[in-house]
């Protein structure tokens, strides 16, 4: 097993190996666990949240223990980046890396567990959710921040943003951050691609639109065409790897 902890975690190596021996049977769910199992534990007086990650076909193993970097481990390094450049993700404490003689077997990340906050999800769907609006222009703030550093933020789904709200202001709050690319030229039409995952509602993309508008210097009816459209593709994308998934499963029969 390869552990790795932050310097101000050091006092809690022996708590978090004896969670990770009983990660199965205890902690708390957070999710349906489909995908990656993701728990939270306390530990010395303090919420610790594991990210198991799915386990990778047999290639991927191997490619992920000699050519690329572990999502644990990236997910790891990346949250570190976010805070010397003055953006917020829980606080990363470790990872852990697991191998045999193939490749990696299994993998987790270990951060602050986040108390007092919302999902960013839950506004979409709420048109009555308190300072609605105030909230998907300081979530458009800080996409364009990001992009401003060459930060593109693949997972860009409101799902992956966390809220927090402290005397009347919103501080945003990253997580699956094991997806990133970064960019010495990041091109406007790139820029905007990057909301392709975030809503097909086209009322809060014209909110968006406009806000990254003010922000860039750009005309919102370019952002809006842009993010529309690099939304359309998404969801044609998805519709035909649906069929896909479903014609495998019918030859198969």
């Amino acid at each position: 097993m390869n552990l790795f902890v932050a310097e101000n975690y050091f006092q809690d190596e022996k708590e978090i190996t004896e969670v990770l021996n009983k990660f199965k049977s205890t902690g708390t769910m957070i999710g349906n666990g489909n995908r990656n199992v993701i728990k939270f534990f306390e530990i010395n007086g303090r919420m610790f949240n594991f990210k198991s990650f799915k386990q990778h076909n047999i290639i991927n193993r191997h490619v992920y223990k000699y050519y690329r970097k572990s999502k644990a481990r990236r997910s790891f390094e990346y949250a570190q980046l976010l805070l010397e450049k003055n953006f917020y993700t829980p606080q990363p404490i470790g990872y852990i890396e697991n191998h045999d003689f193939i490749g990696l077997t299994s993998s987790f990340y270990i951060s602050e567990q986040l108390v007092d906050t919302f999902n960013l999800a839950d506004i979409l769907h709420n048109p009555d959710f308190p300072d609605r609006l105030e909230i998907i222009k300081g979530y458009t703030a800080l996409i364009f921040n990001l992009h401003e550093n060459g930060i593109q933020f693949i997972d860009n789904a409101a799902g992956n943003f966390l809220v927090r709200k402290h005397d009347n202001h919103y501080s945003f709050f990253m997580v699956d951050l094991n997806r990133m690319n970064f960019h010495d030229d990041f091109k406007m039409n790139q820029r905007l691609k990057n909301f392709a995952r975030f809503t097909a509602d086209q009322e809060i993309m014209t909110v968006i639109s406009e806000e990254y508008a003010s922000l860039s210097g750009l005309s919102s009816e370019y952002c809006f065409t842009q993010i529309r459209n690099a939304s359309n593709t998404m969801i044609l994308k998805r519709k035909v790897k649906k069929v896909l998934k479903l014609y495998k499963y019918l030859i198969r029969i």
